[in-house]
């Protein structure tokens, strides 16, 4: 079974190709109207979502198909107990393919792990939000018109910003970007997501308003304080980079500014009049693209389980992230893979933490 859990699930040709269909479904939408019809698509978000899973549920209307789920876990046998693994199987019952946002990372890949219908990451946790990044694709194309030779400027909670993670990883893929990571320290880019990039392309910088004459595009993040055990922690840090209309007098005429919503104090509503800010737009495309996507997975052809299975990682141990899903979900072991083969580190296939062994 084909799924999307993270953006490298996808070729860096498939991703292109995906963009190309959301064009095309946005210039002929009645091309579209009832390619999905007669089937269903479950929505099942443990945590709360307003854009990824309204885009969803009208994509899936906009391509004749219809809707089930959930959007808060206490309404569904979640509240009882009932296991992931128990969940996606029973939803595979009713369901031709299913949309998944957990707390936990890794929840996602381990749903599809089980499923007998494709299974969609939505965000899990503050590790990945592929899906996302497939609207930030189509977005930058849209108004840049490429996604290479750019200069990419990544503000604000880069540490569990799932959406700069998978954002990093997809556009590492495309020739000559150049990233800039702004964050306090306390908040900066996990060591995995600097793993897929040349360390002559990317840089670490404290001050936005140093790097952002140089930017091609702009991607500010919330500071999520739902990510924070110490309130204390997250009021010292939330206000720390502010875009507002003075600090986009130092920016390019061209630059595009980005936000995978929702925004709390870091873009000023000032800034949104001006024409190079685009993350209203970015919501609407991610509409598109998640209709491309849903077309994409539902004519692909399954893998058996057997194939699963041979691909998985062979070292296997328990993982020390308390938020990974494989300390919450019954198990028989979890597989790691190897990242470095000189200082021996190796990566957890749910949550990508990284371990010396």
């Amino acid at each position: 079974m084909r799924h999307f859990i993270e953006v490298s699930d996808f070729s860096r040709q498939e991703l292109t190709n995906l963009i190309d269909v959301a064009k095309d479904i946005m210039e002929n939408p009645s091309k579209y109207a009832d390619a999905m019809k007669g089937r269903l698509l479950a929505t099942l978000f443990y945590e709360p979502s307003t854009r990824t899973r309204f885009s969803f549920e009208a994509a899936m209307l906009r391509l004749g198909g219809q809707i089930i789920g959930f959007s808060e876990a206490q309404n569904s046998s979640v509240s009882k107990g009932e296991s992931i693994k128990d969940t996606i199987r029973t939803i595979a019952c009713y369901a031709d393919i299913a949309v998944m946002r957990h707390y936990l990372e890794g929840a996602p890949k381990l749903a599809s792990a089980y499923s007998d219908i494709p299974v969609i990451n939505a965000g899990d946790g503050g590790h990945q939000h592929p899906t996302q990044t497939t609207t930030d694709l189509l977005t930058i194309s849209m108004e840049k018109g490429r996604l290479d030779n750019l200069n990419i400027v990544l503000c604000g909670d880069l540490k569990n910003g799932r959406t700069v993670h998978s954002l990093v990883k997809a556009l590492s893929q495309f020739e000559n970007n150049t990233f800039y990571f702004v964050s306090p320290k306390e908040l900066k880019i996990p060591d995995y997501v600097k793993s897929y990039i040349k360390e002559s392309s990317f840089f670490e910088v404290s001050s936005l308003e140093d790097i952002l004459p140089s930017a091609d595009v702009l991607y500010m993040t919330r500071i999520q304080k739902e990510r924070f055990e110490n309130p204390k922690e997250y009021d010292r840090l939330k206000d720390l980079f502010i875009l507002n209309k003075n600090k986009m007098i130092l920016a390019k005429k061209d630059m595009i500014v980005m936000h995978p919503l929702p925004r709390v104090n870091e873009i000023s509503e000032d800034v949104d009049k001006d024409k190079r800010a685009v993350y209203f737009p970015q919501a609407k495309y991610g509409m598109y693209v998640r209709m491309a996507l849903i077309l994409k997975l539902m004519k692909e052809k399954e893998q058996s389980k057997d194939d699963f299975e041979d691909s998985r990682h062979q070292l296997y141990s328990t993982c020390d992230n308390n938020k990974c899903v494989s300390n919450h979900e019954k198990m028989d072991k979890v597989g790691f893979g190897l990242l470095d083969p000189e200082k021996h580190i190796y990566t957890c296939e749910y949550c990508d933490s990284n371990y010396a062994m």
